[in-house]
């Protein structure tokens, strides 16, 4: 569990991860930035008595929230951003990853549970490029989010890739793993889809200039990334329905493959019928049937038999049904 304050100077961006140095940091006016990692009473009594958040609030970047969400406590902004990550590289098992962001028009707050890429990435940032933060939270806040939203990207061109190919298997054999990898993949993709219609409402409230902690020259960037957003909500939207075209096609294709086989059965056994008629007679065995003690009734009984046979299969492929 850490805790890095990222606070910005004369001099460019200094880190640090003196908790004690918060308190001092409100009565300078010096911009910084604390991204944590810890749930320990230590920042809890940062949030509560230093930075003076709400309980509420506060009990909400401790758990885990379900969904996406962004609540105006007036003095600061507290937003719930959910990423997405494919463990393993594994599309089916797609899980969201939770970013707590507190807005203040000085101060900017994240925490996230574990190791996240998108505040790492907007800290070597900083690393390189000290001027970043002189343009206030607001803007430190549109990088992270900006992060966040493009962990989707990866994501769902994943998707792409995967239903392409399950598209492929579905028109070239027959498996009996395609339905169940079908439903599992509309699972995965239902979850993105479920926290991506969320996270576009929040990023569109954003956007529009509803909130006073973002001030309105940031807006075109946060503006920006709701315009990303909505391409991820539509290729998840796009996928959602390929997946359904998929399953049909599949039921489809397996409809007329067992059409085909019940038709060859039919044709066979309506072939085999007068066959069987032709037998039938020729072994009642009765004393008065002349053909019984012919010496070429056998061979007459077979080639008669042959002669329906070829005559019907003939007919057959006359018809088509063939």
């Amino acid at each position: 569990m850490t805790t890095t304050i990222h606070v910005r100077t004369a001099t460019g961006v200094r880190s640090t991860a003196d908790l004690g140095e918060v308190r001092g940091l409100l009565d300078s006016e010096e911009t910084f930035w604390i991204d944590t990692t810890s749930i320990e009473e230590p920042l809890r009594a940062l949030l509560t008595d230093v930075l003076k958040l709400h309980p509420l609030a506060v009990e909400d970047i401790l758990l885990d929230r379900p969904g996406p969400k962004v609540e105006d406590y007036g003095d600061y902004l507290y937003m719930v951003i959910h990423g997405v990550e494919c463990p393993d590289a594994d599309i089916e098992n797609v899980v969201t990853v939770e970013l707590d962001v507190v807005l203040s028009r000085r101060w900017l707050l994240t925490h996230h549970r574990g190791p996240l890429k998108a505040p790492g990435a907007v800290a070597e940032e900083f690393a390189r490029n000290g001027k970043m933060m002189e343009r206030g939270p607001a803007f430190v806040a549109h990088a992270v989010i900006d992060r966040m939203v493009d962990l989707y990207l990866p994501v769902t061109e994943a998707f792409d890739e995967e239903i392409d190919a399950l598209e492929t298997d579905v028109v070239e054999r027959t498996s009996s793993d395609i339905v169940p990898r079908i439903f599992r993949l509309k699972r995965a993709l239902q979850r993105l889809r479920r926290t991506a219609m969320h996270q576009r409402e929040v990023l569109q409230r954003l956007s529009r200039g509803e909130f006073e902690q973002i001030p309105e020259r940031a807006l075109p960037f946060y503006r920006d990334i709701h315009d990303h957003f909505v391409r991820v909500v539509d290729l998840a939207e796009g996928n959602r329905e390929l997946l359904s075209a998929a399953l049909d096609a599949y039921l489809s294709q397996t409809s007329n493959r067992m059409n085909e086989v019940m038709k060859t059965l039919a044709l066979v056994s309506t072939i085999m019928l007068p066959l069987t008629f032709i037998a039938g007679v020729y072994g009642m065995n009765f004393d008065h049937m002349p053909e019984l003690h012919w010496r070429y009734g056998y061979p007459f009984a077979l080639g008669l038999m042959v002669l329906v046979g070829s005559s019907m299969g003939l007919w057959f492929r006359y018809k088509k049904w063939l």
